[in-house]
């Protein structure tokens, strides 16, 4: 978690609980506290652009990347490197942060969480509205389901959309006693074991026969989760995800 997000929780809960314990909790400087406090009276230089992105991104069902962000603002004039719009994006939790499905109905949103141990889909959802609960109900599920392991031991890896920053999400993992991690700002690699599932699921099923209803894309995506699951053989180890793990 960078130390941004850090000082805005210390900052939220400044009047439940002392400032040097929270920061010694989350291993931050009280002077980096107090400077994050004194520089929210400022102006953000970047929050203008930041408002028009935003609006954009809402435009674009929340699935334009920098590149096309960066396309979309020349043909309004405004004229930045794509790399500014990167870091903009990045700095307000601007970027798509949960994996969409196209269909003629509009668009679904998957959320899922994976088995680093054997690559296995624990759980996952979808919904046809990006919110803070599609995430929620995601862990919710995976914590039923995986309710002989010990929570203490588990650790929840996510980029640092604004779902995964939310009080509730850590609020959630917190009851579980699930250690959640997030990737390092601009380092695409942190959290490349879910984005090589969801490539490989549009490569694999969406893109083959593009569903036409959510309820078609649905069905899609239970049958292939469940061949990738029990049936799809893994390169590296020669055998399906939870062929592995019933086998340890």
């Amino acid at each position: 978690m960078r130390p941004r997000i850090k000082y805005a929780v210390i900052y939220r809960h400044r009047n439940e609980y002392p400032v040097s314990v929270m920061c010694r909790f989350f291993q931050v400087s009280r002077s980096g506290y107090y400077d994050f406090v004194h520089r929210m009276g400022r102006p953000e230089k970047d929050a203008a652009l930041a408002e028009i992105i935003a609006e954009q991104r809402e435009r674009s069902f929340c699935t334009y990347g920098y590149r096309r962000m960066w396309l979309v603002l020349k043909k309004r004039g405004i004229h930045r490197n794509p790399k500014t719009i990167l870091r903009i994006m990045e700095k307000y939790g601007l970027l798509a942060e949960i994996p969409y499905i196209h269909t003629k109905q509009g668009v679904l949103y998957l959320s899922m969480i994976r088995d680093l141990y054997d690559n296995s889909i624990v759980a996952y959802k979808t919904v046809t509205e990006q919110s803070v609960n599609l995430v929620l109900d995601t862990i919710r599920l995976a914590m039923r389901r995986e309710k002989k392991r010990v929570a203490a031991e588990l650790h929840l890896h996510s980029d640092q959309g604004f779902q995964y920053t939310s009080q509730a999400y850590f609020d959630l993992t917190k009851s579980y006693g699930i250690t959640p991690s997030m990737s390092r700002r601009g380092n695409c690699y942190d959290n490349a074991m879910a984005e090589n599932f969801f490539s490989i699921l549009k490569t694999e099923c969406i893109y083959r026969h593009k569903p036409a209803s959510f309820c078609e894309a649905n069905e899609m995506i239970d049958r292939y989760i469940y061949f990738y699951n029990y049936e799809r053989i893994q390169l590296k180890t020669g055998v399906a995800p939870l062929t592995l793990r019933h086998s340890a």
